[in-house]
């Protein structure tokens, strides 16, 4: 897979995704390792964002980044179960 420069980008979590983690069960090491594993992206319905095709738990996710071009941080704004 090609991934584009944003993808090596450190990352920075959102509030959003934050409280997410919580309710749905899954912490910053486990975010990561969805990361790692992804398997395709495309954008999002919101410009700017993408989703990132993975898995966790023997489940389908994704999760929605938005790159910072100007802190050159990866943003994660969510995270969920298909």
């Amino acid at each position: 897979m090609n991934w584009p420069a944003w993808w090596d980008w450190e990352l920075a979590f959102s509030s959003h995704l934050q409280k997410r983690m919580l309710q749905r069960g899954f912490t910053q090491i486990d975010l990561r390792t969805m990361l790692d594993r992804a398997s395709g992206y495309h954008p999002d319905f919101i410009e700017g964002r993408w989703v990132i095709k993975t898995h966790h738990r023997h489940r389908a996710w994704v999760v929605v980044v938005e790159p910072d071009f100007l802190e050159r941080l990866l943003v994660v704004i969510t995270a969920y179960p298909l």
